[in-house]
């Protein structure tokens, strides 16, 4: 990988929601899709345990240099409900990439960033299982965003999930390309 010169380039990735999502997943399987293309990436995470449902999310910070690990400006953000969201808007910088939930975040926010809304939950159910939202979202952001290509996703999908889960969540991913890609069209 060769290095940039000068300043050194941040991207900043948020995927929140509530407990029980799988949203620390999620972000263990970006993380480990970047890491496979070469990426630098420090990841860090908080929820409220206490109550199954309290607001959670997981950060990614890809950069050339291991310098701040935690979040100042969130470049794209998944979100896949209306607390998770709520809570994130704050920290999302202009011309960022969010996408949302279609039916768990009613209210959209407003501001000077492109957001995608897609049937995320709707669609993982429909293959099994609301719990996949998570890939189907990662699906979505990495067809988007192009922050990693779609095979790395896969990979690392393989890789960090149980054998009985990984073709669910295969799929899930799959149906977040295609979302993405209806949109581009």
């Amino acid at each position: 990988m060769g290095h940039h010169t000068g300043s050194a380039s941040r991207t900043e990735i948020r995927l929140a929601g509530s407990g029980g999502q799988g949203l620390i997943l999620g972000a263990r399987i970006l993380f480990r899709a970047l890491a496979l293309e070469g990426k630098r990436v420090a990841q860090s995470q908080s929820y409220e345990p206490t109550s199954r449902g309290g607001f959670c999310f997981s950060d990614l910070v890809m950069s050339d240099e291991s310098d701040y690990p935690l979040v100042t400006g969130l470049d794209a953000l998944v979100a896949l409900d209306q607390v998770g969201t709520d809570k994130s808007i704050a920290l999302v910088k202009p011309h960022a990439l969010v996408i949302v939930d279609d039916h768990l975040v009613t209210s959209r926010p407003n501001g000077d960033f492109t957001i995608h809304a897609f049937p995320m939950t709707e669609h993982a159910k429909k293959i099994g299982s609301g719990r996949v939202a998570n890939m189907v979202g990662l699906g979505a952001l990495v067809s988007i965003s192009k922050l990693c290509k779609p095979a790395s996703l896969d990979a690392a999908i393989k890789l960090e999930t149980p054998k009985k889960f990984a073709d669910l969540n295969l799929e899930a991913a799959k149906i977040g390309y295609a979302l993405a890609r209806d949109f581009r069209a």
